[in-house]
């Protein structure tokens, strides 16, 4: 049975939204502040979190920035709030998806069991990747001891900072990353240069490793934030 972890001020919502999650097989807890939530979020052993950003005090983008630092686990944002940079805002901290209230429950249990399901796809597919040296996210192979990519069972050259660039985005799916950040991880925090450099590049991988670099499959565009590397 899945745990899932809902932290919301608003006990009526809160109690409703267990009353449904656990009518259709799940196990569920509720944390009615930021402070409890954090906690048993961080302490404890949950498969999803269903996270209010609107808490006092400790407020769900403080949450989920810690709670991402730690664990690698769906978290999906609630929020009364109908604003772009909100959901913006979210998901370049690393959340799995956004749903404004008010919502339907049938919606909220639809989404809550296909995260479920990529998340376990994920740990699947990451636990078949043998060897430990290599990296499989559907066509793309990766030899990190090589150093040499292959797509659709084809080698694709590539060049040094193209590589670092795709494998760090490959080791870490789904996360968001801004401009600034790849051009720190990749050409490092005292490097000379425009972070211009990293649009170029990502572009030259699309063209390497997308069918249609149009409408790319792998690395995706996060329009005002930056880029993430789809599963």
């Amino acid at each position: 049975m899945k745990h899932i972890l809902i932290i919301e001020d608003d006990t009526v919502i809160a109690e409703v939204e267990k009353d449904y999650l656990e009518a259709n097989g799940f196990a569920v807890e509720v944390a009615h502040s930021g402070e409890v939530g954090l906690q048993k979020a961080l302490a404890e052993e949950y498969d999803l979190i269903i996270l209010d950003l609107m808490l006092p005090v400790v407020d769900g983008f403080d949450i989920l920035r810690e709670v991402r630092a730690a664990k690698n686990i769906p978290i999906l944002l609630v929020s009364a709030k109908k604003e772009d940079v909100d959901k913006i805002r979210g998901l370049g901290l690393g959340a799995d998806d956004h749903i404004s209230k008010p919502f339907s429950l049938g919606e909220l249990v639809a989404r809550v069991k296909a995260h479920l399901a990529r998340y376990d796809r994920l740990v699947s597919e990451s636990a078949q990747r043998v060897p430990k040296d290599e990296l499989r996210i559907r066509g793309i192979r990766i030899d990190k001891l090589a150093r040499k990519v292959y797509v659709n069972g084809e080698e694709v050259p590539l060049t040094s900072k193209e590589y670092d660039l795709l494998l760090f985005l490959a080791t870490h799916p789904n996360w968001v990353f801004s401009k600034n950040e790849l051009f720190e991880k990749i050409w490092g925090l005292d490097s000379l240069g425009d972070i211009a450099t990293v649009t170029v590049h990502i572009s030259k991988l699309r063209e390497k490793i997308e069918s249609d670099p149009s409408k790319p499959q792998y690395i995706e565009t996060v329009w005002g934030v930056g880029y993430r590397f789809q599963l």
